[in-house]
């Protein structure tokens, strides 16, 4: 009798899980969950070796906005290649990083007139800290070396980026690492008291930043935060009152405003940037994950031409900006980035964007009514469903229970990748996901949800 043709995907898996070390993972999850090898995507969904496939609830770590295998970024990129892969972007430029800077330029908010390219989003924040810093040193404010940043704040893994978050497992384990962060409550709206609206939520919240900012302003360089959503928070969402109230707060004590739009830019809150809901302009705005519709690392830190000219001077002063990443300005992340820009320019992506979240809002409304479930929030096309072990107290399920990796098990079994934040399962998809694909993905969800909350 012959025997059965080993599976694909386990052979791919089993090379893996010998030598590779993969993120956010304890590995040895791995003993009992499943490593998926991928062999294409296409459109909002993943294709492994066996012939299955996963719908990308969450566009691969919130990058994939315009779908796997997207023709037009790919035929941009293979045209980049064909004439310059990379090149120093010290003392050289090229077309692709001139013509994206311009383009940046055009589409941030008034007063961001220069682009400082990185490689990553947690490398755009160490560059917007670092310049924030320096400018004040240059202008001789040498006693402003803090932070602030907002509790439950998330801004990336390297150490300054750790330094300004309020993540417990980060902060306990590299403690002796880390800054510390001046931290303000955040304007989350799940913490708002009974009959309490978002707004006014927002504005409670300003008043403590306030008092923050009398006792704290003259050490302080920048106060930094992620605009209307606190992603990998747990999707803690926000009224746009609260970043006017920031930009105001921050004119009047002198301190930058950072704005971190990895996340939450490129038309994902329904708004290209978030910080348009508030009309205001940041005084340094971070970009990267859909900049280049997922398919190259890239990122970008946009300031103001007052920051620039604290930096602009002879040599011998000392005052250079001091920053540099190998592929800096990489032509074919470049080139990726502009092809992302122009979807946005000639196709109705926010509108339609519009019309996807609405019908997402509309499918997910019956899970607000389950016993388990404290609240079902939305911002656009970020949506979150909380899930808790007694909804009258919203006491949590306990750390250690991780009912949320049933539910991304469950999805896996059923052809969805749902990524759960602790106990919080949430909804990032592609913009061409469909409403059918939408319906598809909260009915897997619900029924994963299900199985998360039983006993």
């Amino acid at each position: 009798m012959n025997a059965l043709p080993a599976s694909r995907n386990a052979a791919l898996a089993a090379r893996d899980l010998a030598v590779v070390w993969h993120p956010c993972t304890q590995m040895r999850d791995h003993e009992s969950v499943p490593m998926i090898p991928l062999a294409r995507g296409e459109g909002a969904w993943l294709y492994d070796h066996d012939g299955r496939r996963y719908l990308d609830a969450i566009s691969s770590w919130w990058t994939n906005i315009f779908g796997h295998a997207n023709p037009r970024i790919g035929a941009a990129v293979k045209r980049q290649l064909d004439t310059l892969e990379h090149a120093i972007f010290a003392g050289f430029t090229h077309d692709a990083a001139l013509e994206l800077a311009e383009a940046l330029v055009r589409i941030t908010p008034p007063g961001l007139e220069r682009v400082f390219y990185a490689d990553n989003g947690s490398s755009a924040i160490e560059v917007a800290l670092k310049m924030s810093f320096h400018y004040w040193r240059n202008l001789g404010r040498g006693e402003k070396t803090r932070f602030v940043a907002l509790t439950g704040s998330y801004h990336g893994e390297t150490l300054g980026a750790l330094s300004v978050g309020d993540v417990a497992l980060y902060r306990e384990t590299y403690a002796p690492l880390l800054l510390t962060p001046i931290l303000a409550p955040s304007p989350d709206a799940y913490e708002r008291e009974p009959g309490e609206s978002w707004e006014a939520l927002a504005e409670r919240r300003l008043v403590e930043l306030r008092a923050i900012l009398e006792r704290h302003a003259r050490e302080v360089c920048a106060v930094i935060v992620e605009p209307l959503v606190q992603c990998a928070g747990g999707m803690r969402m926000y009224h746009p009152r609260y970043l006017a109230g920031l930009r105001a707060l921050c004119d009047e004590f002198e301190v930058h405003f950072i704005a971190d739009e990895i996340a939450v830019g490129f038309g994902r809150t329904g708004t290209l940037f978030a910080c348009e809901q508030a009309g205001v302009a940041p005084d340094f705005m971070c970009l990267s994950k859909g900049l280049t519709g997922g398919f190259m690392p890239l990122s970008a830190v946009l300031t103001t031409q007052r920051v620039y000219d604290a930096f602009y001077a002879e040599y011998s002063s000392g005052k250079a900006f001091l920053h540099s990443h190998s592929y800096t300005g990489n032509p074919l992340a470049c080139a990726a980035a502009l092809a992302t820009l122009e979807i946005f320019r000639t196709d109705p992506v926010l509108e339609r964007n519009r019309t996807l979240a609405a019908h997402l809002a509309a499918k997910l409304a019956p899970l607000a009514d389950r016993p388990h479930v404290a609240e079902v929030r939305q911002t656009g096309m970020i949506a979150a469903v909380e899930l808790v072990q007694d909804k009258a107290t919203r006491t949590p399920w306990p750390a250690h229970e991780r009912r949320g990796l049933r539910v991304y098990l469950h999805g896996l079994d059923h052809g969805a990748l749902l990524r759960p934040l602790g106990n919080v399962v949430y909804f990032m998809p592609p913009y061409v996901i469909t409403e059918d694909e939408i319906d598809f993905m909260v009915g897997v969800a619900t029924q994963g949800i299900e199985r998360a909350v039983a006993a």
